[in-house]
């Protein structure tokens, strides 16, 4: 009968989220040890895993080069050498000569033979295990003995009857409790190859039923949230949406006029919107949330819009004063460095309702801002942000409406990482996406090239050529100051190395350590064209648009993601003038790091980077995002196993149709309380 862990062991279980039961069912091992048979020990070779049994011919300490215990252990075949670098005094005592011992380890050429360092061992006596025995993802605290008996005590308790009516799951796969004996506990002989590469048909179905409650859990939220009452700003709109339209100074494209009417039939209806807009760098997101605020605006309703910093959220500002001011539109501006009468007439303007638009970072949030009547809330970046802070701005409007009905606000999530389709629907089932797939006009492509770091002074001699022809030059390095651990160019040492080399430029310092108001007089002396170049971490990731900016220069490019290089590389080009990206690297490349340049080289299409990123470093962390850093998944790969996501998500659409109840015993059963980070 399984047993449960002893007390010290229940914090450790808790870190690794194994609390419930089902939680430790679904604790599935990383790979498995054949510890159902025992090899003589002359059949053993150099870099092979094997178990042995024998008797102890010797045991001593030994004190050079280092204190260790030396055993050798002899069978019918020979004997082998054992060496503890590390050991206790009862682990000497197990070792006294004459006691028959198994043991289990990487045999390895040794001075005097082979030998094996670090074994496991237990008494001889003990009786060989009748399946292959699993290695469980652990943590330092909780040693994989107590584990497996944990989990072993957890799979004996744990409901595992099948909730799912009949014909909910393909007929071809395992009953889960088949599933999870299978994965817990093979049979020696078993393809324990295809165990570990999550190719046979018991993992199948732990990857159909995490996919499913997965789509369950978001498409439910859709449907609950198609209940729940928002303010309809229905046509015909305001005379404020035409005036920004007319008042641009440029036309906007197909896929803007597309998005933007998207946006507009879903402010009409009433019902809470929740939309991603999604484009690549340069696609002209802000016009077409500029546009949706004038829906709203003009119906007599706020808007705010939320951005991670106060560079973007100020970029952001400067372009919507400049749209939104000569229509009448005031706007207040509200971060965390906005202090004293200037953020209490802020303040005051947001709750009596004459600030109509209110941008900033996650100062939007706070208690003390109260809005008179929210109507949309527009977060960009939104990946940036936690769900906490998500669900916050959610929580801002309190009214109600005719009917006594509570409203919810409308809510628009912005992105400048395209997201590819199937990642859409794991990531986003319960979203309306919305999509601007194509740049505007007069964009200019802009060429990357990769340069060893050996080449430097080529890289610098070009900044003169850009300079000399009135252009402006960015300079990003991974680090503000020198690192003791990492060897990087560093901004600070890059930023002296080009004030030296150019002594009649101003070159000017960004990075995250400056206070807001230091940040803001860069940006303005940048933006106006006095400082030539201008080295930076990547605060200036996002949203800085500064059309005179030609090149752009990444130190230490291999040390980014490939997402963060083509946002960089999206910071030139925004003008008429060709542009140039330059990718400085330091040898050795990782084969990742190497993906990852071969990929900006060879596209400047964002879908494409997104497509690539996902295939070199999995959905994991594009996921994870959702849930403020918790793992989403942890058995299915939406790429990889895009048929099991299709046959997920029909089987969702009809089960939530014909047994809501089994639905919902299905998402406790594989999500528990994470279902709420899943919809907000």
């Amino acid at each position: 009968m399984a047993t449960s862990p002893p007390a010290g062991a229940d914090k450790a279980l808790e870190k690794l989220g194994l609390v419930r039961d089902i939680d430790l069912a679904l604790h599935l091992p990383l790979r498995y040890e054949d510890e159902t048979r025992v090899v003589p020990i002359a059949s053993l070779h150099d870099g092979e895993v094997g178990q042995i049994e024998g008797v102890v011919t010797t045991s001593r300490i030994q004190f050079r080069p280092r204190r260790q215990l030396v055993v050798t252990l002899q069978d019918e075949s020979g004997d082998l050498v054992l060496r503890f670098l590390h050991f206790y005094p009862s682990q000497q005592k197990s070792f006294a000569e004459g006691r028959r011992m198994r043991v289990r380890g990487e045999a390895r050429g040794g001075f005097f033979g082979l030998e094996m360092v670090h074994p496991s061992f237990k008494a001889a006596d003990t009786a060989l295990p009748t399946a292959l025995t699993p290695v469980y993802p652990s943590t330092v605290q909780l040693s994989q003995a107590v584990l497996r008996k944990a989990v072993a005590a957890g799979l004996a308790r744990a409901d595992l009857e099948e909730i799912l009516p009949a014909g909910s799951t393909p007929a071809h796969l395992p009953t889960l409790r088949e599933a999870l004996l299978r994965l817990h506990q093979p049979a020696p002989g078993l393809e324990s190859q295809v165990l570990e590469d999550r190719s046979h048909p018991a993992w199948h179905r732990l990857k159909f039923d995490e996919l499913l409650a997965q789509q369950l859990s978001q498409l439910r939220a859709k449907r609950e949230r198609e209940q729940q009452r928002a303010p309809a700003f229905a046509a015909p709109r305001s005379g404020l949406h035409d005036a920004l339209l007319a008042a641009l100074p440029f036309q906007l494209t197909a896929a803007q006029h597309r998005v933007a009417e998207e946006i507009a039939r879903d402010l009409g209806r009433g019902v809470p919107m929740h939309r991603l807009l999604q484009g690549d760098v340069g696609s002209g997101k802000t016009v077409v949330a500029a546009l949706a605020a004038t829906v709203v605006i003009g119906a007599g309703w706020q808007c705010a819009l939320m951005a991670p910093t106060e560079i973007l959220a100020e970029q952001h500002l400067k372009k919507l004063v400049g749209w939104l001011s000569p229509l009448g539109i005031t706007v207040a501006w509200l971060t965390g460095s906005r202090k004293g009468k200037a953020r209490t007439k802020m303040l005051a303007q947001v709750e009596s309702g004459e600030a109509a638009l209110v941008v900033g970072t996650h100062a939007v949030i706070e208690d003390q801002v109260r809005f008179a009547r929210l109507g949309l809330a527009i977060i960009d970046e939104q990946h940036r942000f936690g769900v906490t802070q998500r669900l916050a701005l959610r929580a801002k409007l309190g009214e109600s409406n005719a009917q006594g009905e509570a409203l919810e606000p409308h809510m628009l999530m912005m992105s400048a990482t395209p997201i590819p389709r199937t990642l859409a629907m794991t990531l986003f089932a319960d979203l309306d996406v919305s999509t601007i797939d194509s740049l505007p006009p007069g964009r200019t492509p802009i060429e990357t090239r990769l340069f060893a770091d050996a080449k430097r002074d080529e890289v610098i001699a070009r900044i003169g050529d850009e300079i000399a022809r009135g252009r402006q030059v960015y300079w990003v390095c991974p680090l503000v100051e020198a690192s003791a651990v990492l060897d990087l160019q560093n901004a600070t040492a890059a930023h002296a190395q080009l004030c030296a080399a150019f002594p009649g430029h101003m070159i000017g310092l960004l990075h995250g350590r400056m206070s807001a108001a230091e940040k803001t007089a860069v940006m303005a002396l940048f933006a106006s064209g006095q400082i030539a170049v201008l080295v930076a971490t990547t605060v200036i990731e996002v949203g800085v648009d500064v059309a005179n900016a030609s090149l752009m220069v990444v130190e230490h490019a291999e040390r980014f993601g490939l997402s963060q290089l083509h946002q960089l590389r999206g910071r030139v080009g925004r003008g008429t003038t060709a542009s140039i990206c330059v990718l400085l690297y330091s040898a050795p490349l990782s084969d990742t790091a190497k993906a990852r340049l071969k990929a900006l080289l060879e596209t400047g299409d964002g879908f494409e980077i997104a497509r690539r990123d996902l295939e070199i470093r999995g959905p994991g962390e594009l996921l994870g995002a959702r849930q403020s850093g918790a793992a989403l998944l942890r058995f299915a790969d939406p790429v990889a196993d895009e048929e099991i996501l299709l046959e997920a998500r029909r089987v969702a659409d009809r089960l939530l149709d014909v047994d809501p109840e089994a639905a919902a015993r299905h998402v406790e059963r594989w999500l528990g309380g994470r279902s709420n980070y899943l919809n907000a």
